[in-house]
Order: C-alpha cells, then structure tokens, then sequence
C-alpha cells in the first residue's frame, strides 16, 4: 500500500539547511492502521506531509498503492491526492457555508462527478460515520465531535488507498476523543481502510494495532501492539 523508500528532507535556513527527516524507509500493508508518533520538532508532520504529496523529498522514492508520486509536478501531484488519499485535520477544515453532506461531498466534486452521484456517495458515507441525521446541518449546527465525523465521512466518501489523519483528536475532549477513535478502529476493522495517524499524544498512538515513533528524523521504533496492550495495563 505504502513504500517510503531512504526518503530524507532538509530546510534551508539563513545559512545552512537544516536535515529534517534522514533515510526513513516504510512500509504500510492494505489494511493496516497506525499511528506515527513523536515530539515536537521529530519529523512526524513532515512525514505525513511526503506521504500526502503536499510536499516533495530531496531524495528517497515513495509509492502509495504500487504509483510513484515523489517527483510528480504540482498538477499531477493535486490529482493523485485527490485520487488515492483521504484527509482528517484537527482543524476539520469545513466549509462553514456548506452542510455536512455538501461538505463531504467535495473531494467528488473536484473529480467532477455529476451532483446525484455525489450526493448519493455523501449520505453514505455519513451514515458510515453516524451522521444519517445531521446530513443538512451546518458546521456551526454541529458538535466537535460530529464536525470531525463529517471530516472523516469527507476523506472516506472517495474510496481513497489511504486516509491520513494529522492530530485528528487535538481539539476534542476526552470523551469525543475516545469516540472518534473507536470509530477509526470499527472502520478499520469492518472495512479494512489502511489508516495513518500522526500523533504526538501517546494515548492515542497506544490504541493503535501499530505505533511507529520518530526522533529527531529517523525511525526510531517500530512496534506492533506490545507498548499497546503495556499502556493499558494497571
């Protein structure tokens, strides 16, 4: 699904540039879900900002779902996100003008598909989520935790490869929080939807079947469910 192959980054500063990420290889199977962790400063979002193709490695190769995508133009680049990845912000990122269904139906309406269809995918997707009753609210008319339904509605109604989520529980409470990720757990269960999460809060990167942490730009540990089930003991 995902293959970030010694893919490193630096930053020009004043008088030097600054290495942010150095040869990180990854690899992501179909259907996996995992939480990419780390400090402030650890390369975390820079990572997830070369996976989601909003920004290019100096060096290194990254393959989302068997496509290469580090060297594709700005054009190219915005039609295989729109094609292969789902976003969830801790922002939300809604339209504040736009209900939850017409909200969610964005990323079809960029691929310009015909309104129906767009509309039909929509009401599904937010039924997926729970949201089959807020569909015509507005952002405004909603919870913290329904608007950030209505974002992971709007980065699954595609049918990406992958879904990105960067701190997607940042400005929730507990309990919203603890509800939005039994959610990303039931879909990656039910439906197998490969889920990347970046995090710098390790009780939700414990939830997570897989938590791979970053310091200071290198992969540092890569665990699958040890730390998880340590963190839930007394």
């Amino acid at each position: 699904m995902l293959e970030v192959s010694d893919v490193s980054k630096a930053y020009a500063s004043r008088t030097e540039r600054l290495p942010v990420l150095r040869s990180i290889s990854l690899t992501v199977k179909r259907g996996e879900l995992c939480a990419i962790t780390g400090t402030s400063g650890s390369g975390k979002s820079t990572l997830m900002n070369l996976i989601g193709l909003l920004d290019r490695p100096d060096s290194g190769t990254i393959a989302i779902d068997g496509n290469l995508v580090d060297s594709l133009n700005g054009h190219d680049a915005a039609e295989m996100r729109n094609r292969l990845i789902g976003f969830v912000f801790q922002s939300f990122h809604l339209l504040h003008h736009l209900t939850a269904v017409d909200n969610t139906a964005l990323p079809l309406l960029y691929r310009g598909v015909p309104k129906v269809a767009r509309r039909r995918a929509a009401e599904a997707a937010l039924a997926l989520v729970g949201l089959e009753k807020r569909m015509d609210h507005l952002p405004e008319q909603l919870s913290g935790g329904q608007r950030q339904r209505v974002a992971i509605a709007r980065a699954l109604v595609g049918q990406p490869a992958l879904i990105l989520a960067d701190e997607p529980t940042g400005n929730l409470d507990s309990n919203t929080s603890d509800e939005i990720m039994r959610l990303f757990l039931e879909l990656n269960k039910t439906r197998e939807t490969t889920l990347i999460l970046v995090t710098h809060d390790p009780t939700v990167a414990a939830r997570c079947p897989r938590r791979i942490i970053v310091r200071d730009g290198r992969i540092v540990d890569d665990n699958r469910g040890e730390l998880r089930n340590a963190a839930r003991s007394p």
